[in-house]
This record gives C-alpha cells, sequence and structure tokens, in this order.
C-alpha cells in the first residue's frame, strides 16, 4: 500500500495566496530570496523511505511489462490524491535503471503538470473563477505575470500539493502556455533523474543529487527563457 500524505485545501491555496502586494515585497532583498531559496532546498531534500519504495516497486512489478505505465499514472493521480510521486520515481529507477526510470520519471511529471494546467484552460476554469473571484484572479494574473516560471521550477520537487495547487493557478490565471511548458520541463527533468538516481543507487549521496536537481533549473531557467526570448524577436 502506498503511503499517503495530507494534501492542502485547494481553496485555502486561492483565498491566502494571493493579496496585492506592497512595493517591498514587488522588489524582495536578497536575504528574503536567500531565505526562500533555503527552505525549498530544505523541502526537496526529503529522501524516500525504503520501505515506501519497495511497496511501490512491489505494486509495479505485478502488472510486468505494464509497469512503466502505472508508474506515470500513479503521478498523475497525484493531482487529485495524496500520491508520493518522488517515491514511484525512485520505484521506476529501480525497476528500469536511473537512466530510463529518469525518462519515464520526467514524461510522468510534465504531463501531470500539463493535464492541471490544460483543465484549468476548459470549462472547468469558469466554475473556478466564479469561486475565486474578479479581484483574486486578477492578483494570481500580475503574480503570475510577474514570478509564474519561478513559481513553476522552484516547486517540482516540493511535497504536500504545492506543485499540484501551483500547476492548477497557473492555468487558472492564462500563464502563456510556451512559458509555463519551459518552466515545467527545466523544473521536473532534474528532479526525475535524480530521484530515478537515488532509486538505483547511482546517487552514493543521495542529499547532493536533490541539491543539484534544484539548483540546476535555477542556473538553467534564465538561459532557457533568454533564448526562447531571442528567438521570437
Amino acid at each position: 500500500m502506498i503511503m499517503m500524505t495530507p494534501k492542502v485545501s485547494f481553496g485555502s491555496v486561492f483565498r491566502g495566496a494571493f493579496r496585492e502586494p506592497s512595493e517591498a515585497e514587488v522588489r524582495p532583498s536578497l536575504s528574503s530570496m536567500i531565505g526562500v531559496l533555503a527552505l525549498g532546498l530544505a523541502a526537496c531534500a526529503t529522501i524516500p523511505t525504503q520501505q515506501d519504495v519497495d511497496e511501490v516497486v512491489t505494486l509495479l512489478r505485478q502488472y510486468e511489462t505494464w509497469a512503466w505505465a502505472v508508474g506515470i499514472a500513479l503521478i498523475w493521480a497525484d493531482l487529485a490524491l495524496p500520491v508520493p510521486q518522488t517515491v514511484v520515481i525512485a520505484a521506476l529507477g529501480i525497476i528500469y535503471g536511473a537512466v530510463l526510470g529518469g525518462l519515464l520519471g520526467s514524461v510522468g511529471l510534465v504531463s501531470a503538470g500539463l493535464l492541471g494546467y490544460l483543465l484549468m484552460r476548459t470549462s472547468a476554469r469558469h466554475y473556478v473563477r466564479r469561486f475565486v473571484g474578479v479581484e483574486t484572479l486578477g492578483k494570481m494574473e500580475r503574480t503570475f505575470a510577474r514570478n509564474g516560471a519561478w513559481a513553476i521550477v522552484l516547486s517540482r520537487s516540493l511535497s504536500h500539493s504545492i506543485p499540484e495547487a501551483l500547476v492548477f493557478l497557473a492555468g487558472l490565471a492564462g500563464m502563456p502556455m510556451t512559458k509555463f511548458t519551459t518552466a515545467l520541463v527545466v523544473g521536473s527533468v532534474p528532479v526525475a533523474f535524480a530521484f530515478a538516481a537515488i532509486g538505483a543507487d547511482w546517487a552514493d549521496q543521495p542529499i547532493v543529487a536533490l541539491a543539484v536537481s534544484y539548483i540546476l533549473p535555477i542556473v538553467l531557467l534564465p538561459i532557457v527563457l533568454y533564448l526562447l526570448r531571442a528567438r521570437g524577436s
């Protein structure tokens, strides 16, 4: 049985996350940025327990040649259920190795993010907008216009509903799909390969592997966004 973790109320994210920022908040200090990064790294450095991974490996191996598809489906399920997706990716690393497991984990994380984003671009968006309200929606749109890409990148390795809530909010706020997809890929792929490598015992120092998986997107995102702007000019 997969160990479940408590989920954050989706409504509470809407009600508490968006308020009009002050000038100091719009221009964060270097110390506050370092503090946020440190908290993110601490949250990221959560290694799946061997028991959790063994349970998922046992589950996946029951499906033999379709284990990879069930693993991806479990990652998708994390959009609505408390499925520990990092445990699933580590299990894929055990079954398929670090490289193929990382690729499968990347497909799962990226496709799950796109599913959540696209859901908020369908008719479901109109129902959620009524719940959120025009004023809050406007604040959300401004927030994602300024910091949406960073929010997606820095949340992909976090737990407790944060990544799922942010992809929903990105779609609801109308974040451009190209920018969203870029941030989603840049943030998801290093995380997937890190956890697959941990599962496959490629990473002798898991904390270092997780730190690299978190820092690498921070380095890559400005470069990728710059190249996209240059191509579009």
